[in-house]
């Protein structure tokens, strides 16, 4: 029997304005976690980060729900969650998690290979529906991620009353395509992804960090400044910071540019209160807006993004 491909790259979303209507789509709740895959083998699992990254062992509990499912082979897409009382996910819990992640949810939203069979080039919803019948039995840390056909405004206006990151669409004929930005995805939120390039000494009591510096990379791989983070942060999680940045620094400004001095909003930046760092970490943050001269408002910090290199962290733009 052919086993399933040893890593296959996800298939990507692409910012929208707005959510497409018509039957010719179907859409699902935006999931507040890590994207990944599960590879069923034999019995052997592996959970794969989107670059394919091997995390089998921090999530034991899902491995083991996964070796459970009444297949010999199966690779499945999905996202890795915590999740809040009310049932929203939240990205922060999965930092929160206990050393066995027993907290935690994986949210399957595709099938891509079974029992020798690869369910690629099938239409999504053939996909979706043969998840379906594969999670029934399930419970507990494995959970199938439902969908809706057509009425995508609605939808998506649901979603933010909910106060939701906001939903996916797909295509309901749609084939798997990896590693194209075929989806389309439409916030409720303005959040996104960053790298660190730097933190400010902190002022008073604050612990360790003042604000978190961040840019992101265009294109030609500049990378451009893009603001300051200095709330949303408790004190464990500065300390945290400071110990993962502190060995990064250096005494070379990474930006390609230097950041304004000053600006419309926020206290001047005083660069002699900078201590610069090599941009390696990422982390995701929500903001207010951004500014005629590119810069965020009202940033406030969610969590460490350890499934994304630094270098593929451009600014979003939707189409």
């Amino acid at each position: 029997m052919l086993a399933p491909p040893a890593f296959i790259k996800p298939q990507l979303a692409q910012l929208s304005k707005d959510a497409p209507d018509g039957d010719a789509w179907l859409h699902e709740i935006k999931l507040d976690g890590y994207r990944i895959h599960t590879r069923l083998d034999g019995g052997r699992v592996q959970i794969l980060t989107r670059r394919g990254l091997n995390w089998t062992t921090k999530y034991p509990t899902i491995a083991e729900a996964v070796a459970a499912l009444p297949v010999r082979d199966a690779y499945l897409d999905g996202e890795l969650c915590g999740v809040l009382p009310d049932g929203r996910t939240a990205f922060n819990l999965i930092q929160n998690a206990t050393e066995t992640r027993d907290g935690l949810v994986y949210f399957a939203f595709d099938l891509l290979f079974v029992d020798g069979e690869d369910l690629r080039p099938r239409p999504l919803t053939e996909r979706k529906e043969r998840l379906a019948k594969l999670l029934t039995e399930t419970a507990g840390h494995l959970h199938y991620n439902d969908h809706q056909i057509g009425h995508g405004r609605a939808f998506y206006r649901l979603a933010c009353e909910h106060r939701l990151e906001g939903i996916v669409s797909k295509r309901a004929d749609g084939r798997y395509e990896p590693d194209r930005r075929t989806w389309l995805k439409t916030k409720c939120l303005n959040r996104e992804e960053f790298v660190i390039v730097g933190w400010s000494d902190p002022e008073g009591t604050r612990h360790r960090i003042g604000a978190l510096l961040l840019g992101y990379y265009t294109p030609d791989g500049e990378l451009i400044y893009a603001g300051r983070a200095g709330t949303g942060m408790p004190v464990a999680e500065l300390e945290r910071l400071y110990q993962r940045l502190h060995p990064l620094a250096t005494n070379r400004m990474p930006l390609s540019e230097p950041p304004p001095r000053g600006g419309r909003f926020g206290s001047p930046l005083v660069l002699s209160r900078v201590h610069w760092v090599r941009p390696k970490m990422v982390i995701e943050v929500t903001y207010a807006e951004w500014t005629g001269d590119g810069l965020l408002r009202h940033v406030v910090y969610l969590g460490e993004r350890e499934d994304k290199p630094a270098m593929e962290v451009m600014r979003e733009r939707p189409e």
